[in-house]
C-alpha cells in the first residue's frame, strides 16, 4: 500500500508540474522573444535561449511608445481603482451581511444578476452617459465606477463577512461601538485575506484594461499601457522582439503584486465560503 501512495503521489507532481510548464512555457517564450534580435527572431529551428542576448529590445521600446508616461497613467488609474474597489465592495458587502432590512435579499440578489450580463451590453448606454456629463476623454469614467461597487468584489467580500462569527458584531455593539467603528476596527483587520484577493483581482482587471481606455481617451498623453503596447502592434516597423519586449514589461507587475500577495490571495479564496 505503501508503494502505490508513493507512486500516486510522483505521478501526482509529474501531472501538476507538467501542467505547470505547459502554462508558464507562454511567458517564457515571450521573454526568449523579447532578449532577440530581429534575425534570430525567425531562425529554424527556434531558440528557446537567446544568442546573442539583446537588452537594446526594451530600451527601443521604452523610448518608442512613451511607455514611461504610460506606466504613470496606467499606475494612477491602477491605485485609484483599487481604493475605490477596497473600500466600496468592503462597507456595502458589510452592511449586507451584518444588517438587517426590508430589500436586502432583493437588492442582493439584483446585484449577482448583474453579474451576468455581458461588459458589452452595457458599454454603448456608458458611453453616451458619460458624453452627457462631458467627461470623454478623462480618467473620471475609468475611475468613479470603482467607488460605486463591483458585483463580484461586493459578491466575495459578503462571502467572506458571512464566514466570520455573528457574536463578534454582536459583542462589539454591546461594548458600545457604532456601525463605523466596527467596520473599521474589527472587520477590516479580519478581511484582510479577501481585501487582498480582491485587490489581486482588481489591480489585474485596471492593469490589462485595454477597451475602456481606448473608448473613453483621446489625448494620447493620457494612454496606459495595454493601449500603448495596442497601438506598438499596429505600427509596421515594430518587430516581433520589439514587440514581445513591450509585452513583458506590461505583464511583469501583475506577476510581481500575485507573488507578494499569494498568501494572502489563496487563503482569501480559499476560505470565501457558501453562505447565504
Amino acid at each position: 500500500m505503501t508503494n502505490f501512495r508513493v507512486i500516486g503521489r510522483g505521478l501526482t507532481y509529474f501531472v501538476l508540474f507538467f501542467g505547470a510548464l505547459l502554462m508558464l512555457f507562454p511567458f517564457i517564450w515571450m521573454l526568449s522573444t523579447s532578449l532577440k534580435t530581429t534575425g534570430a527572431v525567425g531562425q529554424l529551428p527556434p531558440q528557446l535561449i537567446p544568442n546573442p542576448v539583446s537588452w537594446e529590445n526594451y530600451k527601443i521600446v521604452w523610448d518608442k511608445v512613451n511607455f514611461g508616461r504610460y506606466t504613470f497613467n496606467s499606475l494612477f488609474l491602477v491605485v485609484a481603482d483599487m481604493i475605490g474597489s477596497l473600500l466600496s465592495c468592503s462597507m456595502i458587502a458589510f452592511g449586507l451581511a451584518l444588517f438587517d432590512f426590508k430589500l436586502r435579499k432583493p437588492l442582493y440578489i439584483a446585484m449577482l444578476a448583474t453579474l451576468m450580463i455581458p461588459f458589452q451590453v452595457t458599454l454603448i448606454p456608458s458611453y453616451f452617459i458619460w458624453k452627457t456629463f462631458g467627461m470623454l476623454d478623462t480618467y473620471y469614467p475609468l475611475i468613479i465606477p470603482s467607488f460605486l461597487g463591483g458585483a463580484f468584489g461586493i459578491f466575495l467580500m459578503h462571502q467572506f463577512i458571512k464566514g466570520l462569527p455573528r457574536e463578534l458584531y454582536e459583542a462589539a455593539v454591546v461594548d458600545g461601538y457604532n456601525p463605523m467603528g466596527i467596520f473599521w476596527k474589527i472587520y477590516i483587520p479580519l478581511c484582510k485575506p479577501a481585501l487582498a484577493a480582491l485587490g489581486v483581482f482588481t489591480f489585474m482587471g485596471a492593469w490589462n484594461n485595454t477597451l475602456g481606455p481606448l473608448i473613453y481617451l483621446q489625448d494620447k498623453k493620457l494612454y496606459t499601457l495595454p493601449v500603448g503596447l495596442l497601438y506598438l502592434k499596429n505600427d509596421t516597423e515594430v518587430s516581433t522582439a520589439l514587440l514581445m519586449a513591450g509585452a513583458v514589461i506590461v505583464t511583469i507587475p501583475v506577476v510581481i503584486i500575485y507573488l507578494i500577495a499569494q498568501k494572502q490571495f489563496v487563503q482569501g479564496i480559499a476560505s470565501t465560503g457558501l453562505k447565504g
